[in-house]
């Protein structure tokens, strides 16, 4: 059976690249019958961040992408599920130790007592002659006296991986296929640092054999540390999962995405009211394409479709423009109750209206949501178009706009529009809608010429939302006084 997982480690909110990762693993599992296993990897205690969990856990459980073993949020409380665990590396010490000194045995590892100053020398002199910078081998040949002295004194040390000579290490990428490495061209990479932590080398081989990883789906920037990794499995000798590495998301500059060109972290694109839908919609097409042009998917039709061969090896750049699309096509495709929800929250940070006027003012949300459908991409946006739809010291600037209004239908269009709003006790929807109707068969005016002019005269702009629901929204005192002030403009 297909198992994956994604191993994160806490160090903050979680990157949109992340999330994709997770996905990817996700929509394998479904889509094979498999698991999706949520393991923390926090060896590195120095970049652990208060929250980060619940910060991961919570983003993984919005946007859909909820694993089915590992840790688990339930009842806003994390646990871990399975019969694999601990779940969590630094719960798991006495179980790498168990392996470090298995390779101690073999021969395949050995103390390493260099200090991080001769380490940093080694280095320095190394690139002032132009070598790639690794380890010189110094504690690779220490006797048992030597090294049992050392630890009797006290000595700090690390474990290294014994890495043979001219020793070819293969292993199958399912994206970019068979990668060979020379040993010579490796490094003699630490398994065991001195705090008594293992590194991510170490820790995520023995976990992803002891957890019955099937395949392994992660980011590229893993594929260099991949063949230290594949010669781990040789010296336990254990079955090797099949590798999958995913190619980088891009900046505009086709480097990798960064903070410095905007929000990279999926709680800041929550927060500025994307959808979770949209996002893993987006997400999901970053690095994947489907078999035919379908950009709109929902979670079960991705999983219907996924397939690790269409994963592309070139990066794949972050187009806001094309979030941005896809958001405001979910959006226009929600249920009016769902749309004043989302919306709700925004339009109160904004000041738009209190908590306390949401019950009287349900109606009013309604109507303003339907006009905000059509002109937002994402909510964060709904006060400042609410602002513009409601600004009523607006300057025509546009010349065809003026042109229409300098028509001579328009300043018919203008004494009949006055007139029939001024005429009617209670201007809604549908009392906007019929006055429209009524000049189109009495004065004759139609089309563009009705419609623009009508639009242009109560809002400043010749395209936007449906123009009936805007009149509803202003009310007839406002748009009888909006209409009027466009009068000096058409020179009546």
């Amino acid at each position: 059976m297909v198992r994956d997982r994604f191993a994160p480690s806490p160090t903050g909110n979680v990157h949109v690249g992340s999330l994709r990762t997770a996905l990817y693993n996700y929509l394998f599992a479904k889509k094979m019958g498999g698991d999706f296993l949520l393991r923390l990897e926090d060896t590195d205690q120095t970049r652990l961040e208060q929250g980060a969990v619940e910060n991961l856990l919570d983003a993984l459980n919005m946007t859909g992408v909820i694993p089915d073993e590992g840790l688990i949020k339930e009842n806003d409380s994390v646990i871990q599920k399975g019969q694999h665990g601990p779940y969590i590396q630094s719960q798991r010490l006495e179980i790498y130790k168990k392996y470090i000194e298995m390779l101690l045995d073999q021969g395949q590892a050995y103390y390493c007592f260099c200090t991080k100053e001769r380490l940093e020398e080694v280095r320095n002199a190394q690139k002032e002659k132009g070598e790639t910078p690794k380890y010189d081998g110094k504690c690779r040949e220490l006797t048992q006296e030597e090294i049992a002295a050392n630890i009797e004194a006290g000595l700090p040390y690390t474990v290294r991986l014994k890495l043979p000579e001219n020793h070819v290490i293969t292993f199958d990428d399912l994206v970019r296929g068979i990668i060979e490495m020379n040993t010579n061209d490796l490094d003699d990479q630490v398994l065991l640092k001195a705090d008594g932590f293992p590194t991510y080398h170490m820790a995520v081989v023995v976990d992803d054999h002891l957890m019955e990883i099937t395949h392994v789906i992660r980011g590229e920037e893993w594929l260099p540390s991949t063949p230290k990794h594949a010669y781990l499995y040789e010296c336990f000798g254990w079955e090797m999962p099949y590798f999958v590495h995913l190619p980088n998301i891009l900046n505009d500059d086709r480097k990798k995405l960064s903070k410095r060109q905007g929000d990279v972290s999926v709680g800041d694109f929550l927060a500025k009211g994307y959808l979770p839908e949209a996002l893993v919609n987006f997400l999901a097409l970053l690095g994947w394409s489907p078999e035919n042009d379908q950009e709109i998917f929902s979670m079960e039709e991705l999983i219907q479709a996924f397939d690790l061969s269409r994963i592309n090896k070139s990066g794949a750049v972050f187009d806001r423009a094309k979030l941005n699309w896809m958001n405001a096509h979910y959006i226009k495709e929600l249920p009016i109750e769902e749309l004043v929800k989302q919306l709700t929250p925004f339009l109160i940070n904004a000041g738009v209206i209190t908590e306390e006027e949401l019950a009287a003012k349900q109606e009013w949300l309604f109507k303003v949501a339907e006009i905000l459908r059509e002109r937002i991409e994402y909510f964060a946006q709904a006060p400042q178009e609410l602002e513009m739809i409601f600004k009523n010291d607006f300057i025509i600037e546009d010349e065809e706009a003026l042109a229409l209004l300098h028509e001579e239908s328009s300043k018919r269009l203008y004494q009949a529009l006055i007139a029939k709003i001024e005429g009617t006790d209670v201007l809604d929807a549908a009392r906007g809608k019929a006055i429209l109707k009524e000049i189109q068969k009495e004065e004759k005016i139609k089309g563009k010429m009705l419609f623009m002019p009508s639009r242009i005269m109560i809002t400043g702009e010749m395209h936007g939302p449906d123009l009936t629901l805007i009149m509803d929204v202003l009310g007839k005192d406002e748009v009888i006084n909006r209409i009027k002030s466009v009068s000096s403009i058409m020179q009546l």
